[in-house]
């Protein structure tokens, strides 16, 4: 791998779902899951739940860019996640559970219109409410929720049934990205 790297931070639900798929995918470097979109000036997973901060869950995907491109990134999250529901995915609701992409600099704006225009209504028959906004801050989520679907698996029921079915779908998909 390269010395170089880039990062993506994406909402689509509950950061676990998405930190599991990424951690799976090929020139991935490291998944942070964590807080991005909110008016406070910090976040922490109780005031983010309660919506008052108003915060997205996400993750930031570290990744290098001479093994997998911005778009493909983009590809993989349009793929995990239903980008037709505002603030909900699946039976988690609130506007911290909403579709985000919070690009870093001009072109991964540029690449994410792209791909919200030309991707993303190939795969859904409605329309994509996907935010698209500058990250303005990331703040890590905590400890207890980095790496969880690694630590617990399917000894938890939502593992099992929401998190467990995303990782299949990934595989199948994008077999040829798996680490």
């Amino acid at each position: 791998m390269s010395q170089s790297h880039e990062y993506a931070t994406l909402g689509g639900g509950c950061f676990w779902c998405l930190e599991a798929v990424y951690q799976e995918v090929k020139g991935v470097l490291r998944v942070t899951s964590g807080y991005a979109g909110g008016t406070k000036e910090n976040a922490n997973y109780s005031a983010v739940c309660s919506g008052s901060t108003q915060h997205a869950e996400v993750v930031q995907v570290q990744f290098d860019p001479e093994v997998i491109s911005y778009a493909e990134i983009l590809d993989i999250f349009w793929t995990i996640h239903d980008p037709t529901t505002p603030n909900q995915q699946g039976n988690d609701r609130g506007p911290q559970y909403r579709s985000a992409i919070f690009y870093h600099d001009e072109a991964q704006k540029t690449a994410a219109e792209q791909s919200i225009r030309e991707t993303a209504p190939q795969l859904w028959d409605n329309p994509v409410v996907t935010q698209l906004a500058p990250l303005e801050a990331f703040y890590p989520a905590e400890v207890s929720h980095q790496d969880y679907y690694r630590k617990v698996g399917n000894r938890n029921p939502y593992c099992t049934f929401i998190i467990t079915p995303k990782v299949k779908k990934f595989r199948e998909h994008f077999a040829d990205k798996r680490k």
